[in-house]
């Protein structure tokens, strides 16, 4: 809130200068209507002019107390030397002038300066000034009663307008503060949301496809193949036990190291040495070196890795073809089976490997994916991640 309600502050500075400037202006024109016989009035008054000018200009900027201790002396003396005899100006121009700088302009300074006693007492003071000089200019041509209740009026009027906008101003910044507890608790339910489903990713990409293996009975996989991808998901299980954040590395390894870009051929090499070890040839075409941001690349692996895995589960055979390739802006995998297939109109989408763990992982690097299958005619997915 300090921020606010600095702000809050300069608002109100500047509305001072906007409204003090305008009817010091007003003043002036009433002024100068009758230039002939204001001339000696003008003259000796213009300085004065000039100096409240700067005055809530500076107003405006600093909000500074002595500046506002300035206006209220220099507005004091112009209204008193508006009123001299010695100076001859018409009564008309002069009364107007004086009286729009002690009912209007001067009490613009209440609208930055309520909110200290120093503040409070210096405006009291001032307008005290104000008021027995505005009468004293002003007794010539309106009575006593007529200039004090004006004068009064418009001081009262501009108090009424500082204590409106502090108050708005106030409940503004109150509803923009809920505002942003809102959005923080909305971001934060976001971020949560986020971590649960990574973890469901990862749970799934890792130690269910390990248990899904065994429950099994291992068909197909060594026991040393096993045993060493049942320790890479223990030793996942113990870095969240102790409060660390794994990161998704090569081919489905989870590790705490984070890396800004990886070399996507050793990364590729080590998706092959995985699923050799779980009995799936996979054969490799195309590109095979390639640098992508870590983020994409560990999107686009962990998704080819599940395609993988899909194809060892489900396909029914025991091979599978890959081809790599790219573009100036693109990068792309076809991972390829022979095996059964299957009706696309039959996917459940719910179903987290497909959903969650290939598509939803591509879409949130601004990547696609693409599926093709038959029943008997096999089963092809495409996988596309930008270079970025």
């Amino acid at each position: 809130m300090p921020l606010s309600a600095s702000g809050q502050r300069r608002f109100l500075a500047r509305t001072t200068r906007l409204v003090g400037l305008t009817f010091l202006s007003a003043s002036f024109a009433a002024l100068i209507l009758d230039v002939p016989s204001d001339l000696d009035v003008l003259a000796v008054t213009l300085p004065l002019y000039g100096l409240i000018a700067a005055g809530f200009t500076m107003i405006g900027r600093t909000r500074s107390l002595g500046w506002t201790a300035t206006v209220l002396l220099a507005g004091v003396a112009t209204i008193l030397l508006l009123g001299a005899d010695a100076l001859g100006g018409s009564a008309g121009s002069t009364v107007t002038a004086a009286f729009l700088l002690g009912s209007a302009a001067l009490p613009a300074l209440v609208v930055c300066n309520l909110d200290t006693p120093a503040r409070i007492i210096t405006l009291a003071v001032g307008a005290a000034l104000v008021i027995a000089a505005t009468l004293i200019t002003t007794s010539r041509t309106l009575s006593l009663v007529e200039t004090l209740v004006s004068v009064i009026v418009g001081w009262s009027v501009l108090v009424g307008v500082a204590v409106w906008l502090s108050v708005s101003i106030s409940r503004a910044l109150d509803r923009i503060a809920r505002l942003g507890r809102a959005h923080l608790a909305e971001r934060h339910a976001t971020e949560t949301e986020a971590q649960r489903r990574q973890g469901a990713r990862l749970l799934h990409d890792t130690v269910l496809a390990t248990l899904t293996l065994l429950a099994h009975s291992g068909v197909g996989v060594s026991p040393d193949a096993l045993r060493v991808q049942a320790g890479e998901d223990a030793r996942l299980l113990r870095q969240l036990r102790l409060g660390g954040t794994p990161m998704p590395r090569s081919s489905g390894a989870y590790t705490l190291e984070a890396t800004e870009t990886s070399d996507l051929g050793h990364t590729l090499e080590s998706v092959k040495q995985r699923f050799d070890r779980m009995g799936l040839t996979v054969s490799w075409h195309g590109a095979g070196r390639l640098l992508l941001p870590s983020d994409v690349l560990d999107a686009f692996l962990l998704s080819l890795a599940e395609c993988l895995e899909n194809v060892r589960r489900h396909s029914g055979v025991s091979d599978a073809e890959v081809t790599i390739t790219q573009d100036d802006t693109t990068v792309r995998a076809m991972v390829t089976d022979s095996g059964v297939g299957f009706d696309l109109d039959q996917v459940d989408s719910a179903r987290l490997g497909l959903a969650e763990s290939v598509i939803a992982r591509i879409r949130e690097v601004g990547g696609r994916t693409r599926l093709f299958s038959a029943p008997g005619s096999g089963t092809t997915v495409v996988l596309e991640v930008p270079k970025l």
